[in-house]
């Protein structure tokens, strides 16, 4: 199982993160929400091991912004966590750049609608439904996505912390890729406590050693 730490925002608290290598690291570059990153050093973020991916997280934004983010910050892969269309997927696949599309799930999310999305997105991930897209600290019902069959790897997310990682790691689905950390390891917005993060990512790693 691999684990992502997103919502990083202060450069400090981003290298400490860091040291604890989780697989993946996401910075949110949505002005509406409480961890967007309004300053994010360049040269910061090349000191950055190139095992550990960087996720860029947008929300409803144009083309062109997401293309010169993912080239001005060296980014590997964008989290698409709005309304985007199977088209606009298509077309930013075609400038080589990989997605990870988001989902709000519910019980009356459909999960057919993803078919269309697989052709263009290296992963899915699943979260809860939120008015600001993300960051709740809530869970939603995981049990929906036993329904779903498709091949693409998927992120689980939506208020995963101590209280109930051991629950997230024993929903077993074939699909389920990485363990996606947010609010639930946080002091305040943006700033993950090292510790909580540090216990969950061993949690993660040692998952099903004796």
């Amino acid at each position: 199982m691999k684990v992502k730490v997103c919502g990083l925002k202060f450069e400090e608290n981003i290298l400490d993160i860091v040291a604890l290598q989780p697989d993946f690291i996401g910075f949110i570059f949505y002005e509406k929400s409480p961890r967007y990153v309004k300053e994010l050093d360049e040269n910061m973020m090349l000191l950055i091991p190139k095992q550990i991916k960087k996720v860029g997280v947008f929300v409803n934004t144009t083309l062109e912004q997401i293309i010169t983010k993912f080239k001005q910050f060296k980014l590997d892969i964008v989290q698409l966590h709005g309304n985007e269309s199977v088209d606009f997927c298509k077309i930013l696949s075609q400038q080589n750049i990989p997605i990870i599309k988001a989902f709000s799930i519910d019980k009356l999310f459909d999960l057919s609608t993803l078919e269309a999305y697989q052709k263009y997105c290296q992963y899915f991930l699943f979260d809860t439904p939120t008015k600001n897209y993300g960051g709740s600290g809530k869970t939603f019902n995981w049990e929906v996505l036993k329904n779903y069959k498709l091949n693409t790897a998927f992120f689980l997310s939506g208020g995963i912390g101590v209280d109930n990682i051991e629950d997230a790691l024993n929903f077993n689905h074939p699909q389920l890729l990485v363990i996606d950390l947010n609010s639930k390891l946080e002091e305040a917005p943006g700033f993950k406590n090292l510790q909580t993060t540090k216990y969950i990512i061993h949690k993660i790693r040692n998952y099903g050693t004796v």
